[in-house]
């Protein structure tokens, strides 16, 4: 009798348990579907749990972004600082709201933009530049300190764009922080899109610690609406704002993930580090991204660097090998200077540090379900793949 095949490894995959299940079974009986008590619940959590002073809940990720934009009060005439390598939604949001994206190279073996990159891109900046907005990429957490200098001295803000590293903790001298705390910004924003840490199915959150932008924050992503009295019949709305808010059964889901936090924050670290054993003996054809001193990640990605040419093979070909051996893999990211829509606005811009990242960036399986035997089965896949 043939052996059953292996199950086939996503680069990504939630983890729900049956309490996840009863969490949101109980939230469905209740009185409450859209908003209810579980949205402050779900908040108050997790602004303890990162330290930050007020969290507001919100659709998902991008919603997180565009708020904090709104937030701002950012507009035409106005620009942002996007590292190239991100997704989507970091350079959009500022073209939500009429704003220009300038966007600032990284460094070739993290990916994440450096106080340097982001001095060349503000050098380049034709317009007021009013925030910065570090990403704290595959989990790894971005010189918070550094970057907030510069940005201050060009009159910007931090917004951190850290959905990749919800518990990521990182020292830069004066103790302990962690992601999403604010210390060095404006706002830092979240999602709990299925392959995040913790999972909403969708659902992002924004913290901060300004009451102020909390409550702006708040009222935007409720069409800006607001009730000034006592009267329930009664309700203000003082500017435009959008239907962006975190139903109460997705909050259910939230609150019952946020409790494992700790326990999924512990599996991927073990991951990652069986995985930088495994890989050791790749090196130098592959290895690990670059890991900054100061930083102290819960990994959402396991994010390799392949030399392809010297493998003589190009990651298309290894990627679908691996896929034939049940092995998902994934590009984090394309450099969002490069998509049709920002080449035609901006022109071609010469990041060699994005390109050097994306030419040899892979992303293997990691999540937090993984066997232990799944580690070597990836790497031997990999190898196996590469022919080496």
């Amino acid at each position: 009798m043939a052996d059953a095949p292996l199950p086939f490894l996503p680069y990504g995959r939630q983890t729900i348990e049956d309490d996840d299940v009863a969490a949101v079974a109980q939230a469905l009986r209740g009185e409450y579907l859209t908003t209810g008590p579980l949205v402050g619940r779900f908040e108050a959590a997790f602004a303890e749990r990162v330290g930050a002073a007020h969290a507001i809940a919100c659709a998902n990720g991008t919603a997180a972004l565009h708020l904090a934009m709104l937030a701002l009060g950012l507009g035409e005439g106005e620009a942002i600082v996007a590292p190239s390598i991100t997704f989507l939604a970091t350079a959009n949001c500022a073209r939500f709201v009429g704003a220009e994206v300038v966007f600032a190279d990284v460094d070739p073996d993290s990916g994440l933009m450096t106080p340097q990159t982001l001095k060349d891109a503000l050098g380049r900046a034709e317009r007021p530049v009013r925030a910065v907005l570090p990403v704290h990429l595959r989990g790894e957490a971005c010189d918070l300190a550094g970057l907030a200098a510069v940005a201050g001295e060009a009159g910007a803000v931090l917004v951190e764009d850290a959905p990749h590293a919800l518990g990521t903790t990182m020292d830069f001298g004066q103790g302990p922080e962690r992601v999403g705390d604010a210390r060095h910004s404006a706002m830092a924003t979240f999602s709990f899109h299925p392959v995040k840490t913790i999972a909403t199915g969708e659902g992002g959150m924004v913290t901060t610690r300004d009451p102020a932008l909390a409550e702006r924050l708040g009222r935007l992503r409720s069409h800006g609406m607001v009730r000034p009295n006592d009267d329930p019949a009664w309700y203000e709305m003082a500017e435009v704002g959008f239907n962006y808010r975190l139903p109460d059964v997705l909050c259910a889901l939230g609150l019952s993930q946020l409790a494992k936090l700790g326990r999924f924050a512990e599996r991927r670290r073990a991951l990652a580090s069986a995985y930088e054993t495994a890989l050791a003996p790749l090196a130098p054809l592959v290895r690990p991204a670059a890991r900054p001193p100061w930083s102290r990640p819960v990994l959402h990605l396991m994010t390799v660097l392949v030399d392809f040419a010297a493998a003589g093979r190009d990651r298309r070909q290894v990627m679908a090998r691996l896929r034939e051996q049940g092995i998902g893999a994934q590009v984090h990211y394309i450099p969002v200077h490069r998509q049709p829509y920002y080449l035609q606005r901006y022109g071609a811009l010469d990041l060699p540090g994005a390109e050097a990242w994306y030419a040899r960036c892979l992303s293997l399986p990691l999540f937090p379900a993984m066997s232990d035997g799944d580690v070597p089965r990836v790497v031997a896949a990999l190898s196996e793949a590469l022919g080496v």
